[in-house]
């Protein structure tokens, strides 16, 4: 499994754990200036209450808390700046949720195999929209190979678009 995950990272996919690596340095100038606004009590970590007072500065006064506790939640544990930086760089990464993408794939898996024959998804990804190149394709079968039967698995596809690696099974 290791060359995929070099291999992820050489190429810019947002495969690397270490959030900063994903921006210039500058961007991350900007990330915290912009949290050190943000966490108005300079405890280092944003808030509902710092959210509330910075909205407040903004001109939005009557932001309700189930708003506030809305986007608080939208981190899985207290947001300090490396939280913060990235949920920016998941957002920004452009990356729909798992569940969105295998619901997409599910479509083409009217039987609910997990899986998609191959030379359907070359066919799909090669004709339709943002075509794939003949070596994309390559790159996707070296990545994510067909078991004997031809199948390709597109749950594990969808966890490594929204991971950055393989699920260690």
């Amino acid at each position: 499994m290791a060359p995929k995950k070099a291999k992820r990272r050489q190429q810019g996919e947002g495969g690397s754990s270490n959030v900063f690596s994903m921006f210039e340095q500058s961007q991350i100038q900007e990330y915290k200036e912009a949290f050190t606004i943000i966490d108005q009590n300079r405890d280092g970590i944003i808030s509902k209450d710092d959210l509330r007072d910075v909205l407040a500065t903004m001109g939005q006064l009557n932001v309700k808390n189930d708003e506030l506790e809305a986007m608080v939640k939208e981190a899985s544990g207290p947001i300090n700046f490396t939280v913060f930086l990235t949920m920016f760089g998941e957002k920004l990464k452009g990356a729909d949720p798992e569940d969105v993408i295998v619901s997409a794939f599910k479509v083409l898996d009217p039987e609910g195999t997990g899986t998609i024959k191959k030379e359907f998804l070359q066919e799909l990804l090669t004709t339709q929209c943002d075509r794939f190149t003949a070596e994309e394709m390559t790159n996707l079968w070296a990545a994510f190979p067909p078991d004997v039967a031809g199948n390709v698995d597109y749950k594990n596809i969808c966890y490594v678009i929204t991971h950055g690696e393989d699920k260690e099974e």
